[in-house]
């Protein structure tokens, strides 16, 4: 079996956000992690690995520094690790971002894509089931549990209260959430190892029938009209009843001044 994980480099969040002038991240300044939501797909790869004997070959796109995070993935366990970087590809929404990605992973064989739900930085949920949509090829999102039955993959999904367990035959696309697993550590021989491979980098030349006019800033058709960091709260306004009646008495006033009940 040969999976593909989609990971990517997000900003850490605790640090700040830093933007460019066109109002896109600007990756370079700013300290980052693998996208929670991605490693649980990692994770979940890995144990497939280990049940099934796959292999595992993570990819993201991103600046040169994105090695990095294709190095944390190699140390906890994947097999290879592919950079897709070439200044065309900066500026990229979730279409371009998904075209680029479908492109790279044409030159692999695989039977199972794993990606995260979505990214921190971006919260769109987009891009995994758009690489399916590109590649054509079925996609099973929000999975909670990964199964391996013969060449079909069976999936929980995530949906509210409740699951749906669906059955697709690979190759399909899987979406991680990160309740899916707790991912390990890496080791420090899985580090030592991690640094003493290669990590293979693609550019544009590498993408398997992909249009210029699809890639980058401008090949994305969301355009940023304002960005911003986190807006603080403030403390809100502050009561003290004088009586557990006069509590209760308070709170469903305002459920009723905002129209909840």
């Amino acid at each position: 079996m040969k999976i593909v994980v989609c990971i990517k480099q997000v900003p850490d969040t605790k640090g700040g956000v830093k933007f460019n002038a066109d109002g896109t991240l600007d990756r370079g300044a700013m300290l980052t992690i693998m996208n929670p939501d991605d490693k649980a797909g990692l994770e979940a790869a890995l144990r497939l690995k280990e049940q099934y004997g796959a292999e595992v070959t993570v990819v993201t796109m991103g600046l040169p520094k994105a090695d990095e995070v294709l190095r944390e993935a190699m140390a906890m366990g994947a097999d290879k690790g592919i950079l897709v970087t070439d200044r065309v590809l900066g500026g990229a929404d979730t279409w371009a971002t998904s075209t680029t990605i479908a492109g790279a992973i044409r030159n692999l064989e695989y039977d199972l894509i794993i990606t995260g739900r979505q990214a921190i930085d971006g919260d769109t949920a987009q891009v995994g089931p758009q690489i399916s949509e590109h590649l054509d090829i079925p996609v099973i999102s929000y999975a909670q549990d990964i199964k391996i039955e013969g060449d079909s993959v069976i999936v929980q999904r995530q949906y509210e209260d409740r699951y749906h367990e669906l059955k697709a035959k690979m190759p399909c696309l899987i979406t991680a959430l990160s309740e899916l697993n707790e991912p390990r550590y890496m080791t420090p021989g899985g580090i030592f190892d991690a640094y003493e491979q290669e990590v293979t980098v693609w550019g544009r030349p590498d993408l398997k029938d992909v249009d210029d006019s699809d890639l980058g800033l401008k090949g994305s058709p969301t355009k940023i009209a304002k960005a911003s960091d986190k807006v603080k709260k403030g403390a809100g306004e502050k009561v003290t009843p004088d009586t557990a009646e006069d509590a209760v008495a308070y709170i469903v006033g305002k459920l009723k001044e905002k129209h909840v009940i």
